[in-house]
């Protein structure tokens, strides 16, 4: 429970965050994890991103998964795109049934279903699942999918570690979405069916090196169970996100899972703020604590200029980033109007490495986006 504590007001500066900004100033708020921590707001003269060039590492990225165009057998054959020591995240495409189960002995999994749909069968019964749909596998779980339309997926493993709901605080636990929403696999006809005893192979990933176990029978021969720990489904369309109209919520305020060492968010259609004293817009922000990887999965991200659904961008830590300059300059006229986005974002406490394979699909010229 926090004390009582009355920020520092140095020179011209507003009195609230984000709210009846000094004249012809644009705010960068300087904060500590992850916009949980404490933050100060800083007024300038000239947008924070507005560079003439960068050079070296805290150059930001832009990425198109829609130039990975070949299928793989195995989740595990996924373009593995960006990774540290808590996670790695992989681009799927699975055009054709899985022959085969996997097994991730590493950490949990989440699943972000960008395109498609389908059938997953696991440990636990039988799932249906389609485009915008989260599905969290537990850390050792079986599974297998068949495929009813060509399915683009992200793969977010929490490396060593395990996924949470957040903790919602003065909004109750209902708020955001409700968990009685999520749904989970049954032990219904459809998996009886698949019942068989015929060979089949179990590719598990464990300290990221491959084993196959091969059965000779079909081991998703369960026939009950019971207990808490169990895969659940969430669709992006039964999140309800917190909004106010004279006040715009951080990026903390959408988070929809949460692990040790990163965060899950999911930004969804909302009303834009209507008080015209009140950004509308993403604050430029300086969070030096977290990588942030946003994969934009439909409509129109109101802060970025040419980026459309399927891209990744990754802003490392160390450096200001926010909205473009269009963003800014239309921002009064998007009052009342509801926002055209969804997307999923990645804030990671330890910094992200890039893969040769995401380095091949990368839009180089980003960085002078802001241009």
């Amino acid at each position: 429970m926090p004390w009582i504590t009355i920020p520092k007001v140095e020179g011209t500066a507003s009195r609230q965050a984000h709210t009846d900004l000094p004249a012809d100033t644009y705010e960068r708020e300087l904060g500590k994890e992850g916009f949980f921590g404490p933050a100060s707001q800083m007024h300038h003269q000239h947008p924070p991103t507005g560079w003439l060039s960068i050079e070296g590492a805290l150059r930001p990225h832009a990425f198109d998964t829609q130039k990975v165009a070949h299928s793989q057998d195995c989740p595990w054959d996924s373009d593995l795109l960006f990774s540290n020591q808590n996670t790695q995240i992989r681009f799927m495409v699975l055009e054709n049934d899985m022959n085969h189960l996997v097994r991730n002995a590493d950490g949990d999994e989440l699943i972000f279903v960008h395109q498609g749909s389908g059938e997953l069968y696991c440990d636990y019964g039988h799932l249906i699942f389609s485009e915008g749909d989260y599905i969290m596998l537990p850390r050792g779980t079986m599974w297998r999918m068949r495929i009813q339309n060509p399915v683009k997926a992200l793969l977010v493993e929490a490396t060593n570690d395990s996924y949470q709901l957040p903790k919602k605080g003065l909004v109750s636990q209902q708020a955001i979405f409700d968990s009685a929403i999520l749904d989970t696999p049954k032990i219904n006809d459809a998996f009886i069916a698949q019942q068989n005893e015929r060979e089949w192979r179990v590719i598990v990933k464990s300290r990221h090196h491959l084993s196959t176990i091969t059965y000779p029978f079909n081991p998703l021969d369960a026939i009950g169970w019971h207990g808490e720990l169990m895969p659940v489904r969430l669709n992006w369309r039964d999140i309800r996100p917190l909004m106010s109209h004279r006040y715009h919520v951080p990026p903390s305020a959408h988070t929809t899972f949460i692990s040790s060492r990163f965060v899950i968010c999911t930004f969804v259609p909302r009303p834009f703020e209507t008080d015209p004293n009140t950004l509308n817009v993403p604050f430029f922000h300086s969070n030096d604590d977290y990588d942030e990887m946003i994969f934009y999965h439909a409509g129109q991200f109101f802060s970025r200029d040419y980026i459309y659904p399927g891209m990744v961008t990754l802003h490392p830590s160390g450096i200001p980033h926010g909205p473009h300059p269009k963003a800014l300059q239309n921002a009064d006229q998007m009052r009342g109007r509801l926002t055209n986005e969804v997307a999923v974002m990645i804030d990671t406490r330890n910094a992200l490495d890039i893969s040769q394979q995401a380095k091949d699909i990368e839009w180089p010229d980003y960085v002078n986006s802001w241009k």
